[in-house]
């Protein structure tokens, strides 16, 4: 894993999500498939965006004669872990005992709760 995966804006995040549901190499049309429910966006703005997430070292782009593929180069479980360090660094500093009571305190359910204690149980985590 990289030193460090910096947090990405919720909007680029967004499409990145969408990179990742799919199988690389991943065309404009099924990224825009995947958002245009939940974050429909005009073209320009998915393609400003694709490129600021390329000049972030995020994703690749191939381009050929008519299209584009996007390739992800940063996966999605680098970023949760990278993202989930910063937060237990920074707003829990580093302390495990914060960070359980803060994790217990979210709203999950007792059947959730069991299933966290159970993969640390069995080193899962």
């Amino acid at each position: 894993m990289r030193s460090t995966i910096r947090r990405l804006p919720d909007a680029e995040l967004e499409v990145m999500q969408a990179i990742w549901a799919c199988t690389p190499p991943v065309a404009r049309v099924e990224i825009d498939e995947i958002l245009k429910d939940t974050h429909p966006m005009a073209l320009t703005t998915l393609l400003t965006l694709l490129t600021r997430l390329s000049e972030k070292g995020f994703i690749k782009i191939e381009k050929n004669s008519r299209s584009a593929q996007y390739i992800p180069l940063v996966t999605q479980e680098e970023y949760l872990a990278e993202q989930s360090k910063r937060f237990f660094d920074k707003l829990c500093g580093g302390s495990l005992s914060t960070f359980a009571t803060a994790l217990c305190n979210s709203g999950l359910t007792k059947e959730e709760i069991a299933e966290l204690r159970d993969l640390l149980e069995r080193g899962k985590l």
